[in-house]
């Protein structure tokens, strides 16, 4: 196990330290977490799942015998793994469909931070890893979560295949597997808007436990008010959204509850007609998304000097600064 992971990784019930023995993660409260082929598997049986994955893994760890599972086979350096062919509408979105089976490269987004020099950043809700690539690239010493096994072994074959080092751990946002103030970025990009907002908040907590103090956490939301947005409400007939539907937020909601669980916020407009606009993907998107996003960008520009057009982008940026205790 990493250094890193070995000394901030803790219990998710109560943050003891663990200690690692014949494949098994165990704080001193006798609480138990497989660890599988190098990967830390830190969910809670008796959470409530906010994704099928969390039983899947749940029911692979259960099963699991040491010996059984050779070795992946490594990627070649010029293709794109099968789970991300695979996947890919899954992470990306609707404008990603005509790509399954498809990509030609991986589409890495670019992160708006700076330029990192080795700061801890958390990636919740990883999935293969894209923002932990993105993050890496740039200059931070990334760590990601999601609820899925598979995902997890998906995004530590694409690292390395990057040649870059990152840490996985396979943890629910809600109950977050990490020592307090671990971590100078959290980040999170589509993830927590599936969640329902008393999920969301749960998580949020443990961002702000997570967070040194006077850490940054930066998370896409997306806006009630927004233009795509309204549209997918209406639908879907404006109805209580279920499972992992899409949890809309208007921006006081968003303003006032991440200051309430964080510190100091504001919000900045990521984009328009998406829930996922990414200008570093132009040259692989179809043509009739190539608009969607150019046009995206050209507002989200506009938008940084005139702050009321942040009341109809359909993705908004929260960002929060950890307030001292």
């Amino acid at each position: 196990m990493d250094s890193w992971l070995k000394e901030n990784l803790v219990c998710p019930r109560d943050h003891h330290k663990l200690s690692l023995e014949n494949q098994t993660l165990t704080c001193p409260l006798g609480h138990t977490y497989p660890y599988i082929d190098g990967i830390p598997i830190m969910l809670l049986s008796e959470a409530k799942a906010t994704h099928r994955a969390c039983k899947q893994t749940l029911e692979q760890a259960k099963n699991y015998t040491a010996g059984n599972h050779p070795d992946e086979e490594p990627i070649s350096q010029d293709a794109v793994d099968p789970y991300v062919q695979k996947e890919i509408l899954g992470t990306n979105g609707i404008m990603y469909k005509d790509l399954i089976n498809k990509l030609t490269r991986y589409p890495i987004p670019e992160l708006r931070l700076p330029p990192g020099s080795g700061q801890r950043f958390l990636d919740i809700g990883c999935n293969w890893g894209r923002w932990c690539i993105s993050a890496a690239n740039k200059g931070y010493n990334a760590v990601g979560i999601d609820p899925s096994l598979d995902a997890i072994k998906a995004a530590r074959r694409v690292a390395k295949q990057l040649g870059l080092s990152v840490n996985y751990v396979v943890a629910d946002a809600r109950y977050l597997p990490f020592a307090t103030s671990s971590f100078d970025i959290v980040y999170s990009y589509s993830v927590l808007q599936h969640f329902a907002k008393e999920d969301a908040k749960l998580s949020l907590a443990e961002v702000a436990r997570t967070l040194k103090m006077s850490g940054t956490c930066l998370i896409q939301m997306p806006n009630i008010y927004g233009l795509r947005n309204i549209y997918n409400q209406w639908k879907r007939g404006f109805k209580r959204p279920e499972n992992f539907e899409v949890r809309y937020w208007s921006n006081s909601e968003l303003e006032n509850t991440f200051k309430d669980l964080i510190g100091s916020t504001s919000l900045f407009v990521d984009g328009y007609f998406s829930l996922n606009p990414q200008t570093t993907d132009m040259d692989i998107l179809p043509q009739k998304y190539k608009m969607v996003v150019s046009v995206s960008e050209k507002l989200r520009k506009v938008s940084e000097n005139m702050e009321w057009m942040k009341l109809f982008a359909d993705s908004l940026y929260v960002k929060s600064i950890r307030r001292a205790n």
